[in-house]
């Protein structure tokens, strides 16, 4: 069963976009691996609503005639899909084999309930690994991002997905401004550009409660302290840094940035770069499709993409990513792997990042000369994702209530907008959510 898409997915103009590498489906069906171990067998398998899911769905066929397994998939709005899989995991019969997870949210979660196999021992049985999988081929933190504390790798990398800034190179050009390396470069470059008369912002981004956490964070990410929690797992976010955070936020969406930004989600914050009114949009990579379509967008063939500035410690990117896992309460497990090694393998991966639909988490993709010449994409783009990939570290902490904590956090933020203290906001906002935390952690 395949369900409708949402979210980023409505951003595409649909399949025609989505500009598929060269098929090499035959290469492993030619070779000694038996895919058709399985055939027969029927999987499930819950994807999220995103460019991503819509490439494997559209491509599944491949997958079930070189194995003879039969595929049910469905992809689901991001927000649902989190809460249909925590409701039938917790259930203990669960309605799937595979399932996608967005680790930035739920990874301690599935991993505190072992949720997902440990797939170590069937990556390590040769009868059911394609000797072509390449495992040194995924990225080293995307392959840290998918393993728990304690070793268990419960998850396969899918996409990593890397916060870089876009900017309009019509309106810097104008100006004589260059892409900003720091971020008090970028606030001063935003205050140049901003002119309100002409409906023309220095700035956009995400002001919403919640949705907003991730750009802090960004920003934090450039400062000696860069995480939200201690050695001890403990909550920091009303130190002098996590404030001089907050008050970077503050101004930059306060000072040059359109009316009504503390309401912007990512969505008025692409509408607002598309139509050309913003001069730069700090946000995920996803984006890079719909704004090159130039059929919707203004500023298709004007966008520019640059490495998140440096901040006054360390020069550092927010990381996002999803994985896939397989349910541990999978009576076919082998089948489950088959399809999670197809769905992760060189020749999807490479779909991914020659339609735009992301950053993928092997690195064979970036070396793939041929492909990035004939991508829609400009250089610029690429070199940025590689870039991306090199100073990456999480942008959210490892937590079960990550939710809570952007809420709360978010709340915060929102409020500095409209003029708030920000040292004030974020010590309250410390203390209201660190009992949250202290009992999440207690039930570890």
């Amino acid at each position: 069963m395949t369900r409708g898409i949402t979210r980023r997915t409505a951003l595409t103009a649909g399949a025609g976009l989505l500009a598929a590498p060269p098929i090499v489906r035959e290469a492993n069906a030619q070779s000694r691996f038996d895919w058709k171990r399985f055939a027969g067998e029927r999987i499930e398998v819950s994807l999220t609503a995103n460019p991503r899911s819509q490439i494997l769905i559209q491509n599944q066929r491949e997958f079930e005639e070189l194995t003879g397994i039969r595929v049910g998939s469905e992809q689901i709005p991001e927000q649902q899909h989190r809460q249909k899989f925590v409701i039938e995991f917790a259930s203990g019969r669960p309605s799937f084999d595979v399932i996608s997870i967005s680790l930035h949210v739920n990874k301690r979660q599935v991993g505190r309930a072992r949720w997902t196999t440990d797939i170590r021992a069937l990556m390590a049985d040769a009868s059911i690994t394609d000797p072509e999988f390449d495992f040194a081929d995924f990225g080293a933190g995307a392959v840290a991002y998918s393993t728990q504390a304690d070793g268990r790798m419960d998850t396969l990398p899918e996409f990593t997905d890397y916060f870089i800034l876009y900017y309009n190179k019509e309106l810097l050009e104008a100006k004589n401004i260059r892409p900003p390396q720091t971020f008090d470069e970028m606030y001063d470059s935003a205050m140049r550009l901003n002119d309100p008369s002409r409906q023309i912002f220095g700035n956009v981004g995400r002001g919403l409660r919640n949705a907003n956490v991730v750009l802090w964070s960004s920003f934090l990410l450039g400062t000696q302290q860069r995480d939200c929690l201690d050695d001890q797992r403990r909550l920091i976010t009303d130190t002098p840094d996590a404030i001089w955070a907050g008050e970077f936020y503050k101004k930059l969406l306060r000072d040059c940035s359109p009316p009504g930004v503390s309401g912007f989600n990512w969505n008025e914050s692409q509408t607002t770069f598309m139509q050309g009114r913003a001069a730069f949009w700090l946000d995920g990579v996803g984006f890079a499709t719909p704004l090159e379509d130039r059929a919707r967008s203004r500023v298709a063939g004007k966008v520019g993409y640059a490495v998140v500035p440096r901040g006054p410690a360390h020069h550092h990117c927010a990381m996002f990513g999803t994985a896939l896992g397989i349910s541990e309460a999978s009576r076919k497990k082998g089948a489950a792997w088959l399809y999670t090694q197809w769905a992760v393998n060189k020749t999807n991966q490479l779909r991914f990042l020659t339609s735009g639909a992301g950053a993928p988490a092997r690195t064979s993709p970036y070396r793939n000369e041929e492909a990035i010449r004939n991508s829609r994409f400009s250089r610029e783009y690429f070199a940025t994702l590689i870039e991306s990939a090199r100073i990456s570290r999480p942008g959210l902490p490892e937590i079960v209530p990550v939710t809570e904590f952007r809420d709360t956090i978010g709340a915060a933020l929102t409020s500095t907008i409209g003029g708030a203290d920000v040292a004030t906001e974020l010590k309250r906002a410390t203390e209201a959510f660190r009992p949250v935390l202290e009992a999440s952690e207690r039930a570890a």
